[in-house]
C-alpha cells in the first residue's frame, strides 16, 4: 500500500509520515515547497504520477485571525485545495483521508453541555471554519463512500512551540504566573495520537472507515485547567497560572467557547476512542507511556 502525506512538514502531517514511515510503509511526503495545493492542475498531475493508495491531507491554512481579513486566500488552501485533491484522488482511484478542525461548529456558550456529534450540523462563526466546511463538503461530495473527514482540535506536537511547550518553558521559569483563558472548553489532541488514529482508518476497509470521524483526546478540559495539568507536570505550582475571561482578549476571530467532540463513529469502525487527554499530556511532556488512571474515565457521550 502507498501512502501520500499532503502537508508533511507541518505538526500533524510530519507525525504521519514518521509513523508510517517507521512502520515501513511506502510513503510519498510533500510539503507546501513540493505541491501547490491550490493548483488544479498539479495536484493531478502529483497523485497521478504517484498513484497513492491512500492520500492523508494535513495541509491548511491555519492562521485563525488572518483569515478574517483574507478569507479568499484561505478558501484557496481550506476550500477548492482539498477539491482539487478529491477529483484527483478519484480519477486516480486512490482513497483521500482529510484533516479538519472544531471550527466548522458555532461553539456558542449556548451549545455547551453535549459534544457535537459527527452529524451535527456545522454552523462555522469565523472565516477559517467557513473555509474548512468547504473542503470538507467538497472531499465528501467527490468521493461518497471512500473519503473520510477526520476532525480534530487543541492540537499539540512534540517539537517545541504552541500551547502546551509554552507553557512547560514558562513553568520552568522560577516564579513566573501566566494568565489563561477559563471560559474556552475542549479536548487536548496529541499529534502522535491523532497520527495514528488517521493510520488506523486508512488501514481499514473503506466500507468502515468514510464518513466523518472526531479525532480528539477523550474527556475535556478548558484552557486554564490544561495549563495547570501542564505546571503540575514538570513539578511546577500550578496555582501560578490564574484565570481570566476571553473578553480580556482582543483578537479578529472569535475563538470557540465549547469545542468539545463526541466520538461515537470509531465505535461504528471498530476502534476505540482516543485515550484521555491527561494520559497523552503526562505522555508528552515525560516521554514516559503512562496508563490510564482513576480520573482518566471518559464522561458519559464522549
Amino acid at each position: 500500500m502507498r501512502w501520500m502525506v499532503i502537508g508533511a512538514t507541518g505538526t500533524l502531517g510530519r507525525e504521519v509520515a514518521a509513523q508510517l514511515t517507521a512502520r515501513g510503509a511506502d510513503t510519498v511526503r510533500t510539503g507546501s515547497a513540493d505541491l501547490d495545493l491550490t493548483d488544479a492542475r498539479a495536484v493531478a498531475s502529483a497523485v497521478a504520477d504517484r498513484r497513492p493508495d491512500v492520500v492523508v491531507n494535513c495541509a491548511a491554512w491555519t492562521a485563525v485571525d488572518l483569515a478574517e481579513t483574507e478569507e479568499s486566500e484561505a478558501r484557496r488552501v481550506n476550500g477548492e485545495g482539498p477539491a482539487h485533491l478529491a477529483r484527483a484522488c478519484a480519477a486516480a482511484g486512490g482513497r483521500l483521508l482529510h484533516v479538519s478542525t472544531d471550527y466548522v461548529f458555532g461553539g456558542g456558550p449556548a451549545d455547551s453541555g453535549r459534544p457535537y456529534a459527527e452529524d451535527a450540523e456545522p454552523g462555522p462563526r469565523t472565516a477559517y471554519g467557513r473555509t474548512k466546511l468547504e473542503g470538507e463538503r467538497a472531499v465528501l461530495a467527490a468521493l461518497p463512500g471512500t473519503a473520510a473527514v477526520v476532525r480534530t482540535a487543541w492540537l499539540y506536537g512534540r517539537e517545541e512551540g504552541g500551547f502546551v511547550h509554552t507553557m512547560a518553558a514558562l513553568a520552568r521559569e522560577p516564579g513566573r504566573t501566566v494568565e489563561v483563558v477559563d471560559d474556552q472548553h475542549g479536548q487536548p489532541s496529541w499529534a502522535p495520537d491523532v497520527a495514528a488514529r488517521i493510520i488506523a482508518l486508512g488501514a481499514l476497509p473503506a466500507a468502515r472507515a468514510h464518513g466523518v470521524f472526531h479525532a480528539t483526546g477523550s474527556g475535556r478540559t478548558t484552557w486554564h485547567a490544561l495549563a495547570r495539568e501542564v505546571f503540575s507536570l514538570t513539578g511546577a505550582d500550578p496555582d501560578r497560572v490564574r484565570a481570566i475571561d476571553s473578553s480580556r482578549l482582543r483578537r479578529a476571530a472569535p475563538r470557540p467557547a465549547w469545542s468539545v467532540l463526541g466520538h461515537a463513529r470509531w465505535a461504528a469502525a471498530g476502534l476505540p476512542a482516543m485515550r484521555h487527554w491527561r494520559t497523552a499530556l503526562a505522555e508528552a511532556l515525560t516521554g514516559v507511556p503512562h496508563p490510564p488512571t482513576a480520573h482518566s474515565a471518559e464522561p458519559k457521550g464522549l
